[in-house]
């Protein structure tokens, strides 16, 4: 990805024209102003038509003049900050002004989802740059004084114009900024008003705080145990949508730990969804669990590969040389990357598809207004506590099945029932922490105890699986010594009936 970029903090001030900047060496830890710099920028704003990005505080434009010409990505994050991302302008003659690097475009793919992006403001910006300089001479802020000309290009297009300062971090601590405004204030002048140069160029048709159509404004109403038992099931599911609009750029860059967080998010709605399906229409809830299984497969395939390549490459790295005949480690490694970069590619190509825009659409407007049936309408806590016996009940029958089945194939599958039953009792136990938190933590605790040992388990299974085929099959018809294939799976074996013993141990001190 051709980007790069930091942090951005700055704030804002309306001023007319007539106005005089007070000395800026009145601000603490300010020493002199640097010779001044002047810059005529160009700047074009792009979002969709209905102003979806606007509309979640990110900002995309192309900027041309000064020294930070190019494309502008801005991230909001907490306490007013903004992640701003830079990537350069086309090289060419033949780029297109209007096409949004591709590298850009993905970081915001899950607000926009396949909605084009156009054009929707240009501004044109008289810059005068006071640099505040420090006593060891670095540059602790700007100070940019701009004369601003807009138009508004969609929605009954119009023009405005007019002044304002801006004062941003560079290399100064965060409280230059609180002095700074103390110095204005002092001389009339205050923060703007307006949230940014696009929302003064946008003017009526800025958006709110209302959501608009695939954006999540604000959490939903906390549960209370009077209270309807559908925000129980809201909340929840406004979580792990967040999660997914979080994790979402970062898969997409690959970002280490990014696929485990929004395959967890799938499964945790799936999950809900499964535990509260009384409260909502039926046809809605098998619709979107269904979907919500293919995100987590096409997930899962990426994040499998991962799981498995670390666990058997530490093997290796355990094992004295002497025990490793043949290209073991080479044929081991290979094969993941490939498989794994083959996961990977195939989980990017799902998150471009109408399929996942879809399921995203189908998500957000479930949280907005979820379709409750009366059930969700009766008070939280009569109806959850229910609902998480449900589970421990699935989980009980689960483990007595497992106790009746022999050793081997059949034990397996068994014990990765059990360890679904268990993750479904964990997450349903945790929506439940607002009305009994201390019953709702102990619960969950255990549930989580148990999936992570059979989860073990059920890696060992795989694990075997994958050794089997390589090394008793693979290895052995290209004639290569297949001993470390073996010894690899006895030591799998011995972690799963590890694991095994611990989870028996552990479900007879059950809560």
């Amino acid at each position: 990805m051709d980007t790069n970029g930091g942090i951005e903090t700055e704030l804002k001030f309306d001023v007319d024209e007539a106005a005089l900047l007070p000395r800026l060496t009145d601000i603490p830890g300010v020493q002199t102003i640097a010779a001044l710099v002047t810059h005529d920028l160009e700047a074009v704003y792009f979002d969709t038509a209905d102003l979806v990005l606007t509309a979640a505080h990110i900002t995309l434009r192309r900027r041309t003049g000064g020294d930070d010409a190019g494309w502008h990505l801005k991230l909001p994050l907490a306490a007013g900050r903004r992640h701003e991302i830079h990537a350069p302008l086309g090289k060419h003659v033949f780029d297109k002004a209007d096409a949004v690097p591709e590298s850009l475009t993905q970081l915001v793919r899950f607000h926009i989802r396949d909605t084009q992006l156009v054009p929707v403001a240009q501004l044109h910006t008289h810059r005068v740059v006071h640099s505040l300089i420090g006593v060891d001479g670095e540059t602790l802020a700007v100070l940019c004084d701009d004369h601003v000309r807009s138009e508004r290009l969609v929605h009954d297009p119009t023009n405005a114009a007019w002044r304002e300062w801006e004062i941003e971090l560079v290399d100064g601590p965060d409280d230059l900024l609180d002095a700074a405004r103390s110095v204005l204030a002092s001389g009339g002048i205050l923060v703007s008003v307006h949230a940014s140069k696009l929302a003064r160029a946008l003017g009526d048709r800025f958006p709110g705080q209302a959501a608009q159509p695939g954006q999540l404004r604000a959490a939903p109403r906390r549960p209370r145990p009077s209270g309807w038992a559908g925000d129980v099931l809201v909340l929840s599911l406004h979580e792990q949508f967040e999660v997914l609009r979080a994790q979402d750029p970062q898969v997409r860059q690959a970002t280490a730990g990014a696929v485990h967080a929004m395959r967890v998010a799938t499964r945790r709605l799936r999950s809900v969804l499964a535990t509260y399906h009384s409260l909502l229409d039926a046809t809605v809830v098998l619709h979107l669990r269904s979907e919500l299984v293919w995100l987590g497969t096409v997930l899962g395939g990426s994040r499998d590969e991962e799981v498995l390549q670390r666990r058997l490459i530490g093997h290796l790295d355990r094992e004295p040389d002497g025990l490793l005949l043949g290209p073991i480690r080479e044929r081991l490694g290979s094969r993941s990357d490939t498989d794994s970069d083959a996961a990977h590619q195939a989980l990017l190509t799902a998150l471009d598809t109408p399929r996942y825009f879809r399921l995203l659409d189908a998500l957000s407007a479930l949280v907005a207004s979820a379709p409750f049936t009366d059930v969700a309408r009766s008070e939280a806590r009569t109806v959850v506590p229910k609902l998480i016996n449900k589970e421990w009940k699935k989980l009980r029958r689960a483990v007595r099945a497992a106790t009746k089945t022999t050793p081997g194939a059949e034990r397996d599958l068994a014990l990765h029932e059990a360890r679904k039953r268990a993750k479904r009792l964990r997450y349903a136990a945790e929506t439940a922490h607002p009305l009994r938190p201390k019953r709702a933590a102990a619960v969950s605790r255990f549930a989580q105890k148990l999936q992570t040992i059979l989860g073990d388990q059920h890696d060992s299974v795989i694990a075997r699986h994958r050794l089997l085929q390589r090394g008793g099959v693979d290895a052995y018809l290209r004639g290569e010594n297949t001993f470390s294939y073996g010894r690899l799976h006895a030591l799998e074996q011995q972690k799963a009936a590890h694991a095994e013993a611990r989870f028996w141990r552990a479900w007879s001190r059950r809560p």
